[in-house]
Formats: structure tokens, C-alpha cells, sequence
């Protein structure tokens, strides 16, 4: 006989762990399996199938794998089920208050229960909740097996159907149609892909096996690892015992914990989806692991760049990954979100596979970390109430300085390194200066194995390397080649050009020790037009700050950016303005007037639209906070607004006489070999030239002497300036020197 339940088993103390509550609730079940093959037999009788064990399961058998949760009442020879039934009920019946009480117990008691915290993730009902028991079974003992064979009249079904559950679980008829609702493809349990369904698109949904998922069997039998599914596109990282980790964004971490700790802290249901954006480098995922440490969360970390490259499904992968937050419990970290989140990803395609992961974010996680390069807002794309968009731009002032010091100490420098200078002309991250340090160290390896210190020289080139890709495949690198002595301007253009030298050096003193750049949002970059005719020393003189600075300069040829398309300007140059945010690079425009002419009035949609061109123009220019050089043949033609938003404007002049002499005289190299009869005096007297020409006169010059095997001669140079004459559409009477209109 079964015992009824007693008193003192009713009243059992609360379940210690998880594995004692399932091996009751597998008791339970061992007991209504008993009850439903009592439904089923007659009188208990010998086996007389003992002959065919192995190709049949008998009743018998059956008996005996029962006999291990309870000795079964149908061994007791010579007693009928109908007698039996209502003791094995008595007996499930009282388990089940047993199992509840013992349940409740627990929860007051704050013991986790891994069965009932699944049941209350996915808001399971009580039906539910019983047939992860029923598929849960086989994966703790293979005897279940054979029982769910036996009920199913099947040796090969080892696995419960659909319909073997709702026979279980459900009494009347109308019951067992009202649970086949339960395994809807949008129910919960095969939503939420607890439990998993043959997909047998001929054979009836009664028949279908069900199974449970491997990771939420592992949770139920108290397995911390990540589901296998996600393991390639993410890892899981355990908060720190003690975190001494410290942030260049210390104040933002600390905000970001109180605000995350409010919103974990409410009874209602939503979650906090944090979007942290900057350039690489920039503590986005530190940030993250930082705050989950300061709440003791683990942090489970995923690549959505691997996602979308991954073979399977999206919208499968990313449901997973979100399930598992919850299963740990842990929050969740998605990095690379630029992929998916770029306007240009792609229409329709993107937009499912975004409003797939929001809403697996929004089933599960309570706290989620987006982590980007570029902004993005789900403002009328996804209703994201908990959403909170911030940036983590690179350190500036005292913060950049203090950052470059600590990086730097302990460091075998070879001679005085100026961190405030580091931290003026280069705006890196926190991880790019940490990178440029490395690096630095590399390179002064390179350049000196035996001593390895690291040289200001070598900082600046590892600093420089940091960010020049991006900008690379929108502009042409210059390699600066000119310095102060080679460079023939008047004495004020030149003063001007060190007065931007000066002004990028000294960013962190004005920006940030004498709190300028409180005061301004804008306009913090250093924006210089170089006006004057061609040949005139504009790009020479942008390779000469460049080379001052020890900063890479870009050169941006505006004709190509310009677009006739509508909207296709805006986006060139939005494209240049995104890889130049950290290139740390000198920015040049040539052919500044194709796009910086005066806004016109409006006459057409094509005015309206030009003018709309350079609105944004100035509106970029402003943000971008590195150095921008415009170069333009003719200021008058420039807008007087865009104007008034330079720091410098440096106009150069037609060289006169004397400085067409010096470019002359400046123009030859050390090792070139010049006859005595060249008249650098007379040159520049006769032909009045700009700078740029006589360079292409000098080089020329240099080739017809070469192919004669003898010294550059003044003959070369007069051949070699009516060469350059011709391609400028004038001639001259070479003996005179006078220039003559073609």
C-alpha cells in the first residue's frame, strides 16, 4: 500500500536545493505515470512476455522501474486497479501539497529553486511548468524511456508527444483541447524554445515528440555555462571579486550604477536598453563590465558582427543570446551594433533583424548594453521606452592630460616626452593611447635595440597610426616633405601659419586648464582658409604645419565630393567628416570654391538645394573639433557666414620679384648639380611665375640635363619655362624673356 501524506510530511521544511525539489517533483511524477497505467490495466498478472524483453516493454517491467519511487500497490498479487486507483491518487494528490509547501517554504526563505524561477521568467501556467517536468525526465534517467514508451504503446518513441502530455495532465476532453494551445508556435514554451517539437509537417501534432532544450535542462540541473548555441558569439564574464579597475569615465560609471540600480530596483516589469557610443578605444565595453561589477552581475558578451555573419538564423542566434541573460541571471552586451544599425545597412532586411532583437531584449533582458561607434536612436523605428543613448567621446583637458601621464609612467623614455603637447595635437581614446604607448615601444625597439627607450618621435608616430585607416579610403595621405626653410611667404603670412602651430599645441591649456571648452559646444576645431591663386604655397603650407605638428595630413579633393545627385554631396561628406572624427589628421579641402561659393538666392530647386549643401557643409565643419584646411583660389567668391566661422584666414600673394628669386634659389636640391651660368636673379625678374610653376620648371630643367649628361644650365631652364608657358596657353620670346598672348 501507499501511504497517504502525512501531517509531518505536509509540514517538511523548506527544500535546501533545486536538486531536492526535482527529485520530489520526479516522484510525483512516477506516481501519476503509476496512476494513468493503472487507468490502463486490468488485474496485475505474471509477465508473459519475459521471453521478448529487449524487442517489447512489458507491464512488468514497467512495475519494476516504478517499484524504485514507490513500491507499486499492482506487485501485491491478486489486487485489481480499480481498488488500487484511488490510493495512488490519494497518495499523488498529498505529494503535490507536500511539494507545495515545501516550495513555499523555500521562496520565503530566499532558497532558489531552479524549476519554479524558470516557471516565473517566462510566466509559465501550472500546465506548462508540468510537462518541462514530463520532458526533463529522460534527461535525468533513461527510464523514462521505456515508461514513456510503454504508455505510447511504441518502443520506439522514447520521447513524450504532445499527446502523451496532455493524456497526463489533463482529465476531460474539452481540458486537453483547451492545453494544445500551450505548443503553439507562439506559446511560450516554444517561443521562449524551452521545449522543442518535431516538426513533422505530416503527421499529427498529437504524435510529435517533444524535447527539452539541452540549455534549459542544464539550468534546471544547476549548469552555469552558456548555451552552446551562443558560444561562438559570446562569452560570459563573472563580476570581479574586487574591481579595482579604474575609468577614465569614473564619474559616468557611477551615475550610470545609480541609475541601473533604480531601475533593477522597481517592482514593475521593463528593462534598461543603455546605447554607449564612441570611437574604438573609448571604455565602451569596460564601462559596461565596470557597472555589472559595481552591481555584481555577470555580464554576458556578444559580437553582432559574428552574429550577422553566422550561417544561421538571425533573428534564431540573437533570441537565444537574449534567453541566456535571463538564464544566468546576467545582463546582456551586444557589441559592433554599427553593423546593424548603419542607414546604410541595408532596408528591409536590417529593420527585421533590428526589430528582432528588441524584441528578444524585450522578452528577457533587464538590462542590455548596445555598443556602437556612430549615434543611433530607435526614435520612430521601435518603441523602446527604457532606452538611453550615450556618448563616450575621447577625454579632453586635464582629463587627457592626466590620461597620457598615467600611461606613460614607468616608462623608459629617452628624453622629456610633453604629455599636455601628446594630449593637444592627438584626441585619442583611452584604449588608442594605451595602443600608441605599445606601439611607441615597438618602434623604439626598432630604431634602437639596444637602449629601446621611447622617443617623442616615436610616440607621434604611434599616435598617428591610431586612426589614419578610416580616413584613407576617403582622401589621399600627403607625406609633408617642407619645413620652415623651404616655404617663401611675406613675413605675416608666416607668423600666421606658427599662430596655428601655436594654437593646436596649446588646446589643452585654453580648452581645458583655463575651462574654455565649458564654455563652448562648438567650434572647438581649428578651421583655416589658405586663399590665394594657384601655385601660390597653399599646399606647401599645409605640409609644413603638418610637419611642424607631426600630425598626417589628408588631402580632400571637393570637385570629386561634389555630386550632382540630390543628397549624394551630403553623404560624401559625411562619410569624410565620420573617419576623419579620429584620425587625429590634418584635414586639406582643395577646390574649396566648387563647394564653399556663396549661397545664391533662390530661384529653382537647384539653388535651394546648393545652399542646403553648404548649410551642412558649415554645420560639419563646426562639429569636427581637428584641424580643417580649405584651400580656395578665390575668397571673394566665399559665403560671409562661412567666414565668420574660421579661426584663420591666410591669403597668399602672387610672389614679387625678391620672393620669386628666393623660390628659385630654395627650389634645388643639395645634390643637384647647377651650372655657373644659372641667374636665379634674372629669372625672376623676366618671368613673372607663381611658386608651383617655377617648382615644374626647376624639375623639368633637371631631366633635359640629365638626358644630356651634363649640368643644369641656364638653356634648360629657359627651354624648360617655355615648356611650362605652353601648358599654361601663353608664349614668350625666349631671347627677350617677354611674355606674348598666344
Amino acid at each position: 500500500m501507499i501511504a497517504p501524506v502525512t501531517a509531518a510530511e505536509s509540514a517538511a521544511p523548506a527544500y535546501a536545493s533545486s536538486w531536492e525539489h526535482l527529485a520530489d517533483e520526479l516522484r510525483w511524477l512516477d506516481h501519476l505515470l503509476h496512476l494513468r497505467l493503472l487507468e490502463r490495466r486490468g488485474a496485475a498478472d505474471d509477465d508473459p512476455l519475459e521471453a521478448f524483453k529487449g524487442l517489447v516493454i512489458s507491464e512488468q517491467e514497467i512495475l519494476r522501474l516504478l517499484a524504485a519511487a514507490a513500491p507499486p500497490p499492482g506487485a501485491r498479487a491478486g489486487v485489481r486497479s480499480a481498488e488500487l486507483r484511488p490510493e495512488v491518487g490519494t497518495a499523488l494528490d498529498g505529494l503535490a501539497l507536500s511539494i507545495a509547501r515545501r516550495r513555499d517554504a523555500a521562496s520565503r526563505r530566499g532558497t532558489v529553486l531552479t524549476l519554479p524561477q524558470l516557471a516565473r521568467i517566462f510566466h509559465l501556467s501550472p500546465f506548462e511548468e508540468r510537462c518541462v517536468l514530463i520532458c526533463l525526465a529522460p534527461e535525468v534517467d533513461r527510464k523514462y524511456e521505456k515508461l514513456y514508451a510503454y504508455l505510447q504503446d511504441d518502443v520506439t518513441r522514447r520521447r513524450p508527444t504532445v499527446g502523451l502530455v496532455l493524456e497526463l495532465l489533463c482529465g476531460a476532453p474539452a481540458e486537453a483541447h483547451a492545453a494544445r494551445a500551450a505548443f503553439e508556435p507562439l506559446a511560450t514554451l516554444l517561443r521562449g524554445r524551452l521545449v522543442q517539437i518535431e516538426n513533422g509537417a505530416f503527421s499529427p501534432l498529437l504524435s510529435r515528440p517533444l524535447k527539452l532544450d539541452d540549455r534549459v535542462a542544464g539550468f534546471l540541473l544547476g549548469s552555469g555555462s552558456i548555451a552552446p548555441a551562443v558560444q561562438e558569439v559570446a562569452e560570459l564574464a563573472l563580476p570581479a571579486a574586487e574591481d579595482e579597475s579604474r575609468l577614465v569615465c569614473e564619474e559616468v560609471r557611477r551615475r550610470l550604477a545609480d541609475t541601473v540600480r533604480q531601475v533593477l530596483g522597481r517592482p514593475e516589469p521593463g528593462g534598461l536598453v543603455l546605447y554607449l557610443h564612441g570611437p574604438y578605444g573609448a571604455e565602451k565595453q569596460a564601462l559596461a563590465r565596470a557597472v555589472c561589477s559595481d552591481l555584481g552581475l555577470p555580464l554576458v558578451a556578444g559580437d553582432l558582427e559574428k552574429l550577422l555573419a553566422d550561417p544561421r538564423p538571425f533573428e534564431e542566434t540573437v533570441w537565444l543570446l537574449a534567453r541566456e541573460a535571463v538564464l544566468q541571471p546576467a545582463a546582456l552586451c551586444l557589441r559592433g551594433c554599427d553593423a546593424l544599425f548603419a542607414d546604410e545597412a541595408g532596408p528591409a532586411q536590417h529593420r527585421d533583424r533590428q526589430r528582432a532583437l528588441f524584441e528578444a531584449v524585450g522578452a528577457f533582458s533587464r538590462l542590455t548594453f548596445l555598443l556602437g561607434e556612430r549615434p543611433w536612436s530607435p526614435a520612430g523605428k521601435f518603441p523602446l521606452p527604457g532606452f538611453l543613448d550615450l556618448e563616450l567621446a575621447p577625454p579632453e583637458g586635464a582629463a587627457a592630460l592626466e590620461l597620457w601621464e598615467e600611461r606613460l609612467r614607468g616608462t623608459a623614455l629617452a628624453d622629456a616626452v610633453d604629455a599636455g603637447a601628446l594630449a593637444s595635437r592627438f584626441r585619442l581614446t583611452p584604449g588608442q593611447v594605451r595602443d600608441a604607448v605599445a606601439l611607441a615601444g615597438n618602434l623604439a625597439r626598432w630604431r634602437s635595440p639596444e637602449e629601446g627607450a621611447i622617443a617623442e618621435g616615436d610616440l607621434a608616430a604611434a599616435c598617428r597610426a591610431q586612426a589614419g585607416l578610416k580616413l584613407a579610403k576617403v582622401a589621399r595621405k600627403v607625406e609633408p616633405r617642407y619645413g620652415w626653410d623651404d616655404i617663401v611667404l611675406p613675413p605675416d603670412q608666416v607668423e600666421q601659419l606658427r599662430e596655428i602651430c601655436d594654437r593646436a599645441r596649446h588646446r589643452h591649456v585654453v580648452f581645458g586648464d583655463w575651462g574654455f571648452g565649458k564654455r563652448l559646444s562648438l567650434g572647438k576645431g581649428l578651421n583655416v582658409l589658405f586663399s590665394g591663386q594657384p601655385g601660390t604655397g597653399k599646399t606647401m603650407a599645409a605640409e609644413v604645419i603638418a610637419r611642424e605638428l607631426d600630425l598626417d595630413l589628408y588631402k580632400i579633393d571637393l570637385s570629386q565630393v561634389v555630386s550632382k545627385y540630390i543628397g549624394e554631396t551630403e553623404k560624401n561628406l559625411d562619410h569624410v567628416f565620420a573617419a576623419a572624427e579620429s584620425s587625429n589628421a590634418i584635414l586639406l579641402f582643395d577646390e574649396a570654391d566648387a563647394l564653399f561659393g556663396k549661397r545664391s538666392e533662390v530661384r529653382d530647386s537647384h539653388d535651394r538645394y546648393a545652399n542646403v549643401e553648404v548649410s551642412y557643409l558649415l554645420q560639419k565643419m563646426e562639429e569636427y573639433e581637428g584641424i580643417a584646411i580649405l584651400a580656395s583660389n578665390l575668397r571673394q567668391h566665399l559665403d560671409s557666414a562661412f567666414l565668420r566661422r574660421l579661426g584663420f584666414t591666410v591669403h597668399f600673394p602672387f610672389p614679387d620679384e625678391g620672393s620669386r628669386q628666393l623660390i628659385w634659389a630654395s627650389a634645388w636640391p643639395a645634390e643637384a648639380p647647377l651650372g655657373d651660368d644659372v641667374d636665379f636673379a634674372a629669372l625672376a625678374r623676366e618671368y613673372r611665375l607663381a611658386g608651383g610653376n617655377i617648382k615644374n620648371i626647376v624639375l623639368a630643367a633637371a631631366f633635359l640635363a640629365a638626358a644630356e649628361r651634363d649640368r643644369v644650365r641656364q638653356g634648360h631652364l629657359l627651354r624648360a619655362t617655355r615648356r611650362e608657358y605652353q601648358k599654361m596657353g601663353k608664349t614668350i620670346n625666349v631671347a627677350e624673356g617677354a611674355e606674348v598672348a598666344p
